[in-house]
């Protein structure tokens, strides 16, 4: 095992295809939510998974819903530890033999959890670091710290022919590193994973309440709406803003967009919004975003 390298080589570079149309870079959405997180990052040379919660049979139903057969892959980056993240990672090592990138405590962490005989798959593992960059294949995967009740749970941005990406979800608030990271993005996947008073008079106990509201747990529609409203936190750049990983119980799709929209149309005319508005599902793959 080895750590991930910094910097890109040439090699990352380099314009090599598949025999297909060119890819900047596109992004695939197979699942967001607590039952499990999967999304596929493709350029015309590389193509990656952040994070593995689904299971093998359903991580195959969704790519071939979406039209893609994937014969290689050139590696999984993995958030942190939590089931709806780590899941499927066992059972896709089997489908394909690839590189898992983890920073070493979630890999102990992650070592801890699985039975030794799923364990034992993750033969080829690369340490990656917050602050950090590193290269898959053609593109840059920059991660950094986030504020999440995981033992190191990681954000990412990634960079590929001239556009980028950002993917963060499971924090509890939106530090000012956060709000850095998040700038100058062609696209963003964000978490918007409850309403508050939703959550409060839901089933769960006491307890889980107060661990997703804390500054550890997940964002809320109010917060996410408090920072889509600001001007000097969200520049309304990315063509594309998705909102992920919304919670099946204390959350509806339609409330998370309209607080969204809402939070939107509070932002000054010159720094208005002009992309599009996506809601990621837990059940069905989102449409590929292209970049």
């Amino acid at each position: 095992m080895t750590r991930a390298r910094r910097f890109c080589d040439d090699a990352c570079k380099e314009s090599l295809g598949f025999g297909r149309e060119f890819i900047s870079l596109r992004v695939s959405i197979l699942a967001s939510g607590s039952s499990g997180n999967c999304t596929l990052l493709e350029t015309s040379r590389t193509r990656l998974l952040v994070d593995a919660g689904l299971g093998k049979r359903e991580t195959l139903r969704r790519l071939a819903a979406l039209a893609h057969s994937i014969d290689r892959l050139d590696g999984i980056v993995i958030s942190h530890e939590h089931t709806d993240h780590i899941g499927g990672l066992a059972a896709l090592l089997a489908v394909w033999r690839t590189t898992v990138y983890v920073t070493a405590d979630t890999h102990a962490e992650t070592l801890r959890l699985l039975p030794e005989r799923h364990a034992r798959r993750l033969e080829r593992v690369e340490f990656i670091q917050a602050g950090h960059g590193f290269c898959v294949g053609d593109i840059e995967v920059a991660p950094f710290l986030v504020p999440h009740d995981a033992i190191d749970p990681l954000g990412f941005t990634f960079r590929a022919a001239g556009v980028k990406l950002a993917l963060v979800t499971d924090l509890g608030y939106i530090t000012e590193l956060v709000k850095q990271r998040l700038r100058d993005c062609d696209g963003l996947v964000l978490e918007s994973n409850h309403d508050v008073e939703t959550l409060k008079i839901g089933p769960y106990p006491w307890h889980v309440k107060q661990r997703v509201m804390s500054r550890h747990g997940h964002l809320s529609n109010e917060t996410v709406g408090d920072f889509l409203a600001d001007p000097e936190g969200f520049d309304a750049r990315p063509r594309y803003l998705v909102l992920a990983h919304l919670s099946e119980i204390n959350n509806n799709p339609w409330v998370a967009e309209i607080c969204a929209k809402q939070a939107l149309s509070r932002r000054p005319t010159e720094s208005a919004f002009r992309g599009e508005l996506l809601i990621a599902s837990q059940h069905e793959p989102l449409a590929p975003i292209q970049l």
